[in-house]
């Protein structure tokens, strides 16, 4: 997907400017976990994937809290409490703008004095015949709920395209969501309260200015010329200044917005987040091109952002003819900026959405050529040539999989059985369960780890080490707490801290000072001792 401007149905319509980052902020305290809730039924056992069992020992705490879960199945007021209570990690996939809140999108808007137009697309005033100011929606219940049906998946009726409403919402509300500051206040507080540890969304930088220097210089197909050409006189560090300006401002009305600098922060104020820029593919070979070199020269400048993604409709007719090309590029700019990750959207395609031959390598292409580190969605593996074999390379190579269920769902009709979830496991692919756009699709991270437990039968110890995976997978400073020699899910701490009790609020001298070292491990550290609390609950 796409998201702080998750633009679709009309290339041109490319993402609004300007959204900066948040400056790396200290460590969350600990959130308690809430009470305890019920168990997730083990639809069909003989289904789990025999590859993905846990090598690692089960602790007394963990069958615990196991049994505990299973008691709840037919308890569901306390089955979605123990959701979310549970440590969840982090969100790797998050489209900030998709991210928040329909009804804070709608506050926005009034607050800006839009307009809201017969079609329910937000627009600037004045809010002559046709058009009624969004404040209206404040007083007005049923109006209220015409947005939110236009700006969300809320109530969306089954016989219609679940892919077209949901890429329109981002049309729809996109002139509300330019205050990226006031944006991840109100996500930074939600990612908190799910009880997750670290955030990673997406954002354009200095989308118009980039847009602007690519059309300027004018494209060229020998990548390293048309590198040189954007190089020269500075022009690609003047956008790159300005990413970094935006970052800056958004920094500000962040702080301001979750009142960080009072006597009662906000929650979200100590979340740790970084940004990854978003290039859209949707648009002609030079801005993609020059979009990839803003964002790749800006994780290296900017320790705020991390990573370069595509974003927008990976079905739409330019997203498909230039796909390989893309991949290309991707390739060249990652080696000439190695310090930038890159995750990739490949593979969001579903049967009868494109045609069979699509359906065939956009994986293998994102992870073979483009050299991706993660792939957003993957949902047409099983799909893809010699497909068993990609998932080897895949869990050879480390490359996790995010996996955001109901936007699945939402936009290709795959879920369950359908959805190659298991197909990953059983071949040992690192998956992490993300929300997409959890505002555009009313749900919330606690819903995915429920859903995941529900359709493919996961123990407590499967759900606990996706929660640990999405911290491992994550683009965050520093070393794991975890060996790397370890088995992929057996998750034995590193030497440093091998001799200590997982989550201790006092570790040893010699893993403190580890920690201290490496923010990476200092995050993984604070999620176990979440889970320290968390099963201690159920004694």
């Amino acid at each position: 997907m796409i998201s702080s401007n998750r633009t679709v149905h009309r290339p041109k319509s490319l993402l609004p400017a300007g959204l900066g980052a948040l400056a790396v902020l200290a460590l969350l305290p600990a959130i308690p976990a809430t009470a305890a809730p019920a168990s997730a039924p083990v639809k069909d056992p003989s289904a789990r994937p025999a590859a993905y069992t846990s090598p690692r020992a089960v602790t007394r705490a963990e069958r615990r809290t196991a049994a505990y879960l299973d008691s709840l199945r037919n308890r569901p007021a306390r089955l979605k409490a123990f959701f979310k209570a549970l440590p969840k990690g982090g969100d790797l996939h998050n489209h900030l703008s998709g991210a928040a809140r329909t009804e804070f999108l709608i506050k926005l808007a009034g607050e800006k004095g839009l307009c809201i137009d017969a079609t329910m697309t937000a627009v600037a005033p004045p809010c002559g015949p046709g058009k009624r100011p969004a404040a209206d929606a404040q007083t007005d219940a049923d109006f209220r709920r015409q947005i939110v049906r236009a700006w969300s998946m809320q109530d969306f009726p089954a016989d219609r395209s679940g892919h077209d409403h949901f890429f329109d919402t981002f049309n729809k509300f996109g002139m509300a969501t330019w205050d990226r500051g006031k944006l991840l206040a109100d996500v930074a507080d939600s990612v908190v309260e799910q009880n997750q540890f670290y955030l990673e969304t997406m954002v354009t930088p200095a989308s118009d200015s980039a847009k602007k220097l690519a059309d300027t210089v004018g494209y060229d197909p020998d990548f390293a010329a048309f590198h040189r050409k954007l190089l020269a006189g500075g022009q690609l560090d003047r956008v790159v200044d300005e990413a970094v300006q935006e970052a800056n401002d958004a920094n500000t009305q962040f702080r301001v917005a979750a009142h960080c600098d009072t006597r009662r922060p906000d929650p979200g104020c100590r979340l740790p987040v970084r940004w990854i820029s978003q290039v859209s593919r949707g648009s002609t070979p030079a801005r993609v091109f020059t979009q990839i070199a803003v964002g790749m020269r800006l994780a290296e400048r900017d320790p705020r952002f991390v990573a370069v993604n595509l974003v927008q409709p990976e079905d739409w007719d330019s997203s498909l003819a230039n796909y390989s090309l893309q991949m290309r590029m991707l390739k060249y700019l990652h080696g000439q900026y190695p310090g930038a990750h890159l995750t990739l959207h490949a593979g969001e395609l579903a049967p009868g959405l494109v045609k069979p031959e699509d359906l065939t390598f956009h994986i293998r292409e994102a992870v073979l050529v483009a050299g991706a580190e993660r792939i957003g969605h993957g949902v047409d593996l099983v799909h893809e040539n010699d497909w068993r074999q990609l998932a080897r390379t895949m869990a050879r190579r480390k490359v996790a999989v995010e996996v955001p269920f109901s936007s699945n769902k939402q936009i290709l009709g795959i879920a369950g059985a359908d959805h190659p979830f298991n197909a990953y496991r059983r071949y040992g692919v690192p998956v992490v369960l993300s929300t997409d756009d959890p505002g555009v699709s009313r749900i919330d991270i606690s819903h995915e780890y429920q859903y995941a437990a529900k359709t493919y039968g996961l123990r407590y110890t499967e759900l606990k080490d996706l929660a640990r995976a999405s911290l491992e997978y994550a683009f965050r400073r520093g070393r794991s707490l975890w060996a790397a020699d370890s088995a992929p899910s057996a998750y034995q701490p590193v030497s440093a801290c091998r001799g200590d009790r997982l989550g201790a609020d006092r570790p040893s001298a010699r893993c403190a000072r580890y920690l201290a070292g490496n923010p990476k491990a200092a995050t993984q550290w604070r999620q176990e001792t979440a889970f320290a609390a968390f099963e201690r609950r159920h004694r």
